[in-house]
């Protein structure tokens, strides 16, 4: 007689998974090699990173050594006194008015690239050039700016022979508080154009087909569909913008020779100075009150970039 068929339940059940020595070794081989891929980027983040931050910190709060030592909020009174209550402001409203211009104008170059063919040439010249240009500052763009329209630059001087006009007739403004927001923004427009393009490129067609089907027009579709679905990583990359140009330093130190308009520049001061000696650990209360804003605005970005991708995705 035939063997009878095994019941359906020995059919359904599955085979208990091995937890042998040999299959629990080769687990553990397993992890130990996933995390030695990212021991690099570990060992990147606590030397540049955490070390850093836990030195600014432990400064911050600690007295001269010429004073005796010891811990001490001397530092962070420091922080409540004119000049450097003036300093984060200034630093504010260069960082905010050189975000938000970089914001409107990245944002409208981004959606002229998005436009355009996906594997087109333009695209792919506005991307790379975007990619260079953010990272364009320092001295190399203080001295270009200054070669353009400082107060010997050639635009200066052709305007004022061809012309007769003089630029800086009001002032020096070029390294006031609009001259640094322009200068700024020439790093931050194409910055802009890097991290809102992804967004961009999430839109889908059909939203904007379904909306015309429906009778919508353009501005409807913008102001009901794209332009709600854009907003949280529009006001993200601003936030990223903005902590962009808070911690420049390069550009301005290059640019300004004489003063500490912004927070940067008063912790140079404090670091070397040769007028004011001990101000080490007063840089250092000034650093952590930068790693401060900076934080409150990466932590903001944080939460909109989750919106944005839960929206996108």
């Amino acid at each position: 007689m035939p063997e009878s068929a095994p019941p359906v339940e020995a059919l359904a059940t599955p085979a208990p998974l091995s937890t042998s020595e040999g299959g629990a070794g080769g687990l553990r081989r397993l992890n130990v090699l996933s995390l030695l891929g990212v021991v690099p980027f570990g060992a990147y983040v606590v030397v540049f990173l955490i070390i850093p931050t836990l030195v600014v910190v432990i400064g911050a709060f600690g007295a001269n050594p010429d004073d005796g030592g010891g811990a001490t909020l001397e530092n962070i009174k420091a922080l409540g006194s004119r000049q450097v209550v003036d300093a984060f402001v200034f630093s504010i409203a260069l960082s905010a008015a050189s975000a938000l211009i970089g914001a409107v104008l990245g944002a409208l170059l981004a959606y002229a690239v998005a436009t355009a063919k996906p594997d087109g040439l333009l695209r792919r010249i506005v991307t790379s050039a975007c990619a260079v240009l953010a990272q364009f500052g320092g001295v190399t763009l203080a001295f270009a700016f200054y070669a353009t329209i400082g107060l010997t630059g050639f635009v200066t001087v052709y305007l004022a022979d061809h012309f007769d006009v003089n630029i800086f007739a009001g002032g020096v403004w070029l390294f006031e508080l609009p001259g640094l927001t322009l200068v700024y923004t020439y790093f931050q427009i194409p910055l802009m154009v890097i991290v809102f393009l992804p967004a961009l490129d999430g839109i889908r067609p059909q939203w904007r087909e379904a909306a015309e089907s429906l009778g919508g027009s353009t501005w409807q579709y913008w102001r009901l569909v794209g332009g709600p679905l854009l907003a949280p990583a529009f006001l993200g990359s601003t936030l990223l913008l903005f902590a962009n140009a808070f911690s420049a330093y390069a550009t301005a130190a290059a640019l300004v020779s004489q003063g500490s308009p912004i927070v940067p520049l008063q912790i140079r001061g404090a670091l070397t100075s040769e007028v004011l000696l001990g101000q080490e650990n007063v840089g250092k209360a000034l650093a952590l009150g930068m790693v401060v804003v900076v934080a409150i605005v990466m932590w903001l970005y944080a939460i909109l970039q989750k919106r944005t991708s839960r929206w996108l995705g």
